[in-house]
């Protein structure tokens, strides 16, 4: 990286560089992690979209049932993608759909017994691969590493007017 920017204040003088210290790397572990959790999840026999759903579903606590519109607003996608990703489930027998009460058009999206067991087994295993190659650095490094991080995320958000986030590597 430092290469990069040195060659690029050499052939072209006051040009900024010094976000590829921070950019580059960002985009790098983005990558290394991204792929690293879909090694992960494929051993499990779970893809990231799916493991999204569940995850939202389990969080969301007992009856472990949630609006399409409010899984959505959670996973931060598309009405469109929850759908797919809903209809996916289903087909695997990890969620069913009902139609919600009192709401003609709401449909509420429910855990199976299927859909609780893999989500608790492959969480522990995404989430315990990601503890393990973050400990290079202390608990108060990450902490304070977890700050920044927000604090950048935020106000490139608010630069940019836009306040989704989506997943590294999906489309």
């Amino acid at each position: 990286m430092d290469e990069i920017a040195a060659a690029w204040q050499r052939e072209r003088p006051g040009t900024p560089v010094s976000s590829i210290g921070i950019v580059t790397p960002l985009w790098r572990l983005a990558k290394l992690l991204g792929d690293d959790r879909r090694r992960v999840l494929g051993a499990a026999g779970v893809d990231t979209a799916t493991l999204d759903l569940l995850s939202v579903l389990r969080r969301g606590g007992p009856p472990y049932t949630l609006s399409t519109r409010e899984l959505s607003r959670r996973s931060l996608i598309t009405a469109g993608a929850i759908s797919q990703r809903v209809a996916r489930a289903e087909r695997e027998g990890l969620v069913v759909r009902r139609p919600g009460e009192g709401r003609p058009r709401t449909v509420l999206v429910e855990l199976t017994p299927a859909g609780h067991d893999l989500v608790e087994s492959t969480v522990d295993q995404v989430l315990g691969r990601e503890a393990e190659l973050l400990q290079s650095l202390s608990p108060e490094q990450q902490e304070q590493l977890a700050g920044l991080l927000r604090l950048l995320l935020k106000d490139v958000q608010h630069r940019l007017g836009d306040d989704r986030i989506s997943h590294v590597g999906e489309d």
